[in-house]
């Protein structure tokens, strides 16, 4: 059988496709194998059913229709998912001061949310397309159309963040840290009917009047967020399946293993390749890619010594269930220091680790509910990796008003007894969304911990979002380290005199929903020390205050 170009796959498309593939790869002979490679799965399901799309046919042969293209992937429901208000009622700030009382939350791909971890390229504007759509004052810079096969859309955002921490690193010397956050984002989005898409996405972001030094996660000086291209390889099974080539975000189920991680003011990216698959029922995805490290005063790169592999699962067909299954493979190159191998502390390189893991989430009537869990294996600095991760919860809708919901929770994430005994236990977080689950103090991760906890949210006017949270901290194993949210091993006792308890978390927020493009975010959170924090950082008694304004068009 001939594969190296069926159907004309890549003479039809090879001027554009090669020179774009080129421009992300670095290597015109990449572009090819990469081309090739895409025509062959087109050709595989173009023959595999009477429904494929056919390659070789011409893509103007049919009219496109817009008002269902191109398709984007909606947002994942995290877990501790928060079931929004339906009305009627005002859904913005802006809705209330012009007596625009609506029946129901008017269409918006835009979250009414200060902090938003969907990517830019999947904010879905088809509703555009539509007779009689709510106008807005940006939609000329919205899905323009440039003849009848080529579409064109702008937009960005811009926030800024101030910030009062206290002991915020568990610092014994007690310096505080106040300072401010900016960051702004700019995109452009262009698509050939819904066969070819380029979206490219600036950031810059940066910190001022900062007490402790910068955190990698705080500057990034004009850089690109994303760079990619999209090539269709077809449609099968009533579902279209892409190629993406380039720097791009990652997203994947409750978010607890692969996250944006919106909070942080440089979001988290990645370059290399991802294939997925969508369908009403089912979605497919599959990449290798590479983190990039951030580098504030020049052009990010892409981490040459860490290999990331995935091949994610969702089981959509049920309404309000939602199945995810999945398997993730992180080879690390970096070196562990012989002081960090003597110490234990081996999680941040020289390692091959998978993880499979399976997650159920949903809701019914007015029960909501998650189970997640997860299990890695592999070598990490010649020793033997075993170790899991539990995160369930279930909560309720109280028939009330001002929509009251509160969730119970359970979370588990493995610990290491004895570094010398031939084996690894302690789980890997790797790119989560730790800020969201464990505590906005971000003193700790999902790693080495139990967490007991709570969460209460409530709607006093629908624009008007409170929630509050509760946790109690323990460690799984009194010997090994307190993780935090970023992964890193913070504090240890290696005798374990000191205690398993960590301490009990407040965290509140206020979210309010301006307009469709503004929110303004406040928030507040205290960590009250436990005996472990007691006995190893006297004194110390971490607090977080934030006051966040964001605009998006």
């Amino acid at each position: 059988m001939h594969t190296t170009d069926p159907a004309g796959w890549c003479s039809n498309r090879n001027s554009l496709i090669r020179k774009l593939l080129t421009s992300f790869i670095g290597s015109s002979s990449g572009a090819v194998k990469i081309c090739r490679k895409a025509a062959t799965v087109s050709f595989i399901l173009a023959t595999g059913s009477s429904q494929l799309f056919a390659s070789g046919s011409s893509p103007t042969a049919t009219q496109v229709d817009w008002s269902k293209a191109p398709p984007v992937s909606p947002p994942p429901r995290a877990g501790i998912f928060v079931k929004p208000p339906m009305g009627p009622g005002y859904f913005s700030l802006l809705d209330l001061i012009d007596g625009n009382e609506r029946e129901k939350p008017q269409v918006d791909p835009l979250p009414p949310s200060a902090l938003t971890t969907t990517p830019a390229f999947d904010f879905d504007f088809r509703y555009l397309e539509q007779p009689g759509h709510d106008k807005d004052f940006f939609d000329p810079v919205k899905r323009i159309h440039l003849g009848s096969d080529w579409l064109l859309s702008f937009g960005g955002s811009f926030w800024y963040r101030y910030m009062h921490e206290t002991d915020s690193r568990l610092n014994a010397a007690g310096i505080n840290n106040d300072y401010h956050l900016l960051r702004t984002r700019l995109h452009a989005d262009l698509w050939y009917q819904d066969q070819f898409r380029l979206f490219a996405e600036m950031l810059d972001a940066r910190a001022l009047g900062l007490d402790l030094p910068a955190l990698a996660i705080d500057k990034n000086h004009t850089d690109m967020l994303n760079l990619f291209a999209d090539v269709k390889l077809g449609q099968f099974m009533d579902g279209p399946a892409y190629l993406r080539v380039g720097r791009q975000e990652l997203l994947y189920g409750s978010q607890r293993l692969i996250s944006t991680l919106d909070w942080a003011n440089t979001r988290r990216t990645f370059q290399g390749v991802k294939t997925f698959w969508q369908t009403p029922a089912f979605n497919l995805d599959a990449f290798w890619v590479r983190p990039m490290v951030t580098e504030p005063n020049q052009f990010d790169n892409w981490d040459k010594d860490r290999n990331f592999v995935g091949l994610w699962g969702t089981y959509k067909a049920i309404p309000g269930q939602v199945l995810d299954l999945y398997y993730l493979s992180l080879v690390d190159n970096r070196n562990v220091s012989p002081a960090n191998i003597t110490q234990g502390n081996v999680l941040q390189g020289d390692s091959v680790l998978h993880t499979i893991g399976a997650r159920w989430v949903g809701d019914y009537e007015r029960i909501l509910y998650e189970l997640e869990g997860m299990y890695q294996f592999g070598k990490r600095s010649h020793l033997d990796i075993s170790a899991f991760s539990i995160a369930s919860g279930v909560g309720y809708q109280l028939p009330l008003p001002m929509n009251p919901q509160f969730w119970l929770r359970y979370d588990f994430a493995s610990g290491d007894k004895n570094h010398r005994d031939g084996r690894s236990n302690t789980f890997n977080q790797l790119f989560p969304f730790g800020h969201y689950y464990f505590g906005y103090i971000d003193q700790v991760g999902r790693q080495n911990i139990h967490d007991f906890n709570a969460q209460f949210t409530l709607h006093p006017q629908p624009w008007v979002t409170f929630l509050g949270q509760y946790h109690r901290f323990y460690l799984a194993n009194k010997r090994d380290y307190l993780y935090n949210a970023a992964g890193a091993g913070t504090i240890r006792d290696i005798t374990g005199q000191s205690g398993s308890h960590v301490g009990d978390e407040i965290d509140f927020t206020i979210n309010f929903h301006l307009s469709r493009h503004q929110d303004v975010l406040l928030g507040y959170s205290k960590l009250f020390t436990g005996e472990f924090l007691k006995n190893t950082r006297p004194g110390v008694s971490p607090d977080l205050f934030y006051a966040q304004y964001n605009f998006r068009f």
